[in-house]
């Protein structure tokens, strides 16, 4: 009986493992302008926030906020009780109230709307 040849050996070529990558941080978009605001604020120099900068940033989260919120099956809390006063709430609502061109009729309209999961 004789042998078959063997196949020729092939070289097998170790390579080397890739480290597994590291894990990354979720990045929080806004957490340097949060920290900018907040050290303003306690510094008592909330005029170093330019105005177009917080209009960017507040246009960005209203739209945001509102996409959101029409998606829910919830109403969204906009804010954490206690971080925002109710002061610095209707200052706020109204400046946005009156640059929407709304009247507090409208606004009443909308006041009213049964929210999602209170029907």
């Amino acid at each position: 009986m004789t042998k078959k040849p063997s196949p020729p050996k092939r070289s097998v070529k170790k390579v080397a493992k890739k480290p597994a990558p590291k894990p990354t941080r979720a990045v929080d978009p806004g957490a340097a302008f949060c920290k900018a605001v907040d050290t303003a604020i306690k510094k008592g120099v909330a005029q170093t926030i330019t105005d177009e900068q917080l209009r960017r940033v507040l246009t960005a989260a209203v739209k945001a906020y509102a996409a959101k919120a029409e998606d829910a099956e919830r109403e969204l809390v906009p804010f954490l009780e206690g971080t925002v006063t109710a002061t610095e709430t209707v200052v706020a609502a109204c400046a946005m109230i009156r640059a929407a061109g709304l009247n507090l009729f409208d606004v009443a309209m909308w006041f009213r709307r049964p929210v999602a999961g209170e029907l």
